[in-house]
């Protein structure tokens, strides 16, 4: 039985443990030979870095499945500045999505997932610019939060904490606070709130993964002094599973979807180098462990588990590993009667995970729907079944947070599968499903957990459990699953989905922009969803009273679940100027509900649900457009087109193979989307048509694209030659290279103004050289730099216009920034 002490411990770990909602791992013999040796480790490893993709995944699968130590990779942030390949998620939404490529990754790679509470707020040129607009002192929090429950013996970083300036300022700021923490985590002045639930705890040493970007090339490392520095020969081959550590890294780095980083795996000798910072100096500089005990002996009484898991791989039989379910089940027994609370709580879930993989032991419990609401009953159907010759008693299934015991005491023969339905209810106070970081509003470098044990978690927290009480061979184990929904698709399979908790009512303004350049009204759509059966109520739009609406309120019924309606609302400006924030509130009963449900659904990753407050915004502005027909090439994916739609534009979004001198006449305006010229290859054989199409006398503009391959070198009538120069500073003063030029004069007096209150950052990757053909139109740069004139480019081509612009219009323009659509009106309308 589990001790008393350790209850909280594991009741904890279950909290803070990774839900799936794709289909449950099903190891074969031997994968689950190399979990019973993973078990015979005490070592830990625990990487820092910046941003999901800047982990080394060759390094990290090496140290968990050749090393057999615990592996974490902390990454600071989840990604949210970023760029999205895949769709057209940003800022919080490519977290999430971000967040669970790293889920996914770690799932192939071995390791485990941390984060802190730092926001990734885009670009940043050093580390004191981040510093200054994450909490130094929260981040900083966070990693000793991180390394006193990890407990890793050693540390490694990603980037140089020696290099201010010389990479992302995200980069050296995550190696600079490492650094501070390594002995801070160690004070007991330092935080002490957090020792509450964790200890002090000191790593042994830290280490500087450094390789060949480091030295500017490989020519420059190659030639190199490394006698100092510790070389791990990574480049390991496993037959058991047919991979090379290096193949298996690559599957892993290719979980990062959004970001483009598919990687193609290698094979043979390669070396990992680690530059040994602080802490134990190593007497062999090529074991990291080095005087550092990772066996059984670490803890005290436990060198009797270390020798029966020795025992129990010597006597593993591949092709029944169920032979080894009784001494797995005495090494868990033994294992509760130990004192050290931090080796017990990891040891116990890792033999859990064995002794089920051993004996094939199957629990599930399935939700009939994939969503529920709080305050409701949920029917579950219950599956059990123990396929291996081992006498397994199915005690009892408590359902958490309910509390629900049902008492079963049936034996799980073998291979003879126990299907139940259960009935279990979802108390009032159950939350709803939504990544806890964005409960809370935070700042622009921060978000907001409230909550010391919740900082870190790395996934979605999904409350809804059930715990299967399993006697085997005599002693009782508890094994909990998360509750799931699935179904079979018919050209799929199976498919799971985690189980979300919705609220009854869920509401969604149409468009998050709406403009108004004039005094007419503009009709505002909202969709209401019911969250289960028989919703009544009242929905209104909490608006300032210089704005006017029609009606004041719309009664809705809704009688099944999942059941939705569009209602729609008349919307009236002031005469002035104006930007206001708009809530979408229904009220059921007297509860009011003002949360719009998001769904994030791509292959590679588990579904994910995102709750956030049903608003708009609404603005009033002095904007004049023409009557342009745009056709739009998307690139990496973008929101562009609708907001030009809510400008008033008609707007086509075209496929490359569409691309034809005939169907371009149809068109006044062609514009490419983000990272086009990186991503769509078939602009390869099409730019000469669009070439020609600007020459005939119609308007090209072109959104910036990244130093990476392009398609073609000609993206442009005349020599162009972008760069990675960027300016991050959103506020930063523009200067008018050209003010006499109509984009800044026609249809609309562009004026400093219209850089006001621009996002996360002005522009990026702007061309540093061009043909004098080219006239620069802005000028702007970071504090201390030098100025960057290429952030719009404009030539004249024959009869028409080329633009080229590195302005992050695909951010500003869904976030409603005004300035931003005047000047991309006059672009448009450019003669």
């Amino acid at each position: 039985m589990i001790k008393p002490s350790s209850i909280k411990l594991l009741i904890f770990f279950c909290f803070v443990q990774i839900s799936f909602g794709q289909q449950p791992v099903k190891p074969n013999s031997a994968v689950i030979y190399k979990q019973i040796e993973k078990l015979n480790f005490l070592g830990s490893v625990l990487y820092i870095a910046a941003h999901p993709d800047d982990e080394n995944t060759r390094l990290i699968s090496y140290l968990s499945n050749e090393k057999m130590a615990r592996t974490g990779y902390l990454s600071l942030t989840r990604g949210d500045g970023g760029q999205n390949l895949i769709g057209p998620e940003l800022r919080e939404q490519l977290g999430v999505i971000r967040t669970q490529e790293l889920l996914e990754a770690r799932k192939i790679d071995g390791g485990e997932q941390l984060f802190s509470r730092a926001n990734d707020f885009g670009y940043s040129k050093n580390p004191e610019e981040t510093l200054q607009i994450w909490d130094k002192n929260q981040v900083l929090s966070d990693l000793v939060w991180a390394i006193r429950k990890f407990q890793p013996d050693v540390i490694i970083n990603r980037f140089d904490h020696r290099s201010p300036g010389t990479t992302h300022g995200h980069h050296t700021a995550s190696a600079l606070l490492s650094v501070e923490s390594f002995d801070l985590a160690n004070e007991a002045t330092a935080f002490p709130n957090q020792l509450k639930w964790v200890k002090s705890w000191q790593p042994k040493r830290q280490f500087f993964n450094t390789s060949w970007w480091f030295y500017g090339s490989k020519e420059k490392f190659d030639a190199a002094d490394k006698t100092n520095l510790s070389s791990l020969q990574i480049g390991v081959y496993y037959p058991s599973i047919g991979k090379s550590n290096q193949e298996i890294a690559a599957l892993s780095r290719s979980k990062h979807e959004s970001q483009g980083f598919g990687s193609t795996g290698s094979r043979g000798e390669e070396m990992e180098y680690l530059e040994f910072l602080k802490g134990t100096s190593l007497n062999n500089k090529n074991n990291i462990f080095d005087g550092i005990d990772t066996t059984w002996n670490r803890v005290k009484g436990g060198a009797a588990v270390g020798e029966l898991i020795q025992k129990i791989l010597k006597e593993y039989d591949f092709k029944n590993p169920a032979l080894s379910i009784p001494n797995l089940v005495k090494a868990y027994a033994m294992i509760q009667l130990l004192e050290d609370e931090h080796w017990i709580t990891l040891k116990t879930e890792e033999l859990k995970k064995v002794i089920a993989a051993c004996s094939g032991l199957y629990l599930e419990g399935v939700a009939e729907n994939q969503t529920a609401t709080p305050n409701s009953s949920l029917n579950l159907k219950i599956e059990a079944i123990n396929r291996s010759d081992n006498s397994m008693i199915l005690k009892n299934i408590v359902s958490v947070p309910e509390g629900k015991n049902t008492v079963l005491n049936i034996e799980l023969k073998n291979n003879i599968s126990l299907n139940k339905n259960l009935a279990i209810l979802l108390p009032d106070s159950v939350n709803y499903t939504n990544p806890y970081w964005l409960n809370e509003k935070g700042s622009v470098g921060m978000y907001r957990v409230n909550e010391q044990q919740k900082i870190g978690v790395a996934d979605i927290i999904r409350e809804v459990k059930l715990v299967f009480t399993v006697e085997i061979n005599g002693v009782t184990i508890p094994f909990e699953r998360n509750v799931i929904y699935k179904y079979n698709d018919p050209t799929k399979g199976e498919i799971y989905n985690p189980l979300d908790i919705v609220p009854e009512i869920s509401i969604s303004i149409i468009e998050k922009v709406a403009l108004f350049n004039s005094s007419k009204s503009k009709t505002i759509g909202v969709k209401i969803k019911a969250g289960k059966d028989s919703e009544n109520g009242i929905l209104k739009l909490d608006l300032p009273a210089n704005w006017k609406v029609n009606p004041n309120e719309i009664t809705f019924a809704l009688s099944k679940k999942g059941e939705e309606q569009m209602v729609s609302f008349e919307v009236f400006p002031p005469k002035n100027v104006d930007e206001i924030r708009v809530k979408a509130i229904a009220v059921v009963n007297g509860k009011s509900f003002d949360k719009e449900q998001i769904n994030i659904n791509y292959e590679h990753i588990s579904k994910q649900q995102i709750l956030r407050t049903s608003e708009a915004k609404f603005i009033k502005l002095d904007i004049k457009i023409g009557n342009e027909k745009i056709a739009y090439l998307m690139g990496a994916g973008d929101e562009v087109p609708k907001s030009l739609m809510q400008m008033g534009y008609e707007v086509t979004e075209i496929n490359p193979s569409e691309i034809t001198k005939e169907k371009l006449t149809n068109f006044d305006v062609l514009i490419t989307g983000i990272r086009a010229y990186n991503t769509v290859k078939e602009l390869k054989f099409k730019q000469e048509i669009l070439l020609d199409f600007v020459k005939e006398g119609k308007t090209m503009m072109v959104q910036y694209n990244t130093t990476d391959e392009l398609v073609t070198k000609n993206i442009a009538p005349f020599p162009i030659k972008i760069s990675r120069d960027r300016v991050t500073e959103e506020n930063a003063e523009v200067r008018f290279l050209a003010p006499e030029h109509p984009v800044l004069n026609y249809p609309n007096k562009i004026t400093a103004k219209d850089f006001e209150g621009w996002t996360q950052e002005q522009g990026l990757y702007y061309p540093s050289e061009w043909d004098n053909s080219f006239t620069p139109i802005l000028s702007s740069n970071d504090k201390g730099e030098t100025p960057k004139n290429g952030a719009l480019l404009i030539a004249k081509y024959g009869k028409g216009n080329y633009i080229y612009t590195g302005l992050s219009f695909f951010r500003e323009l869904p976030e409603g920034v005004s300035g931003a659509y005047r000047l991309i009106s006059n672009l448009i309308s450019l003669q």
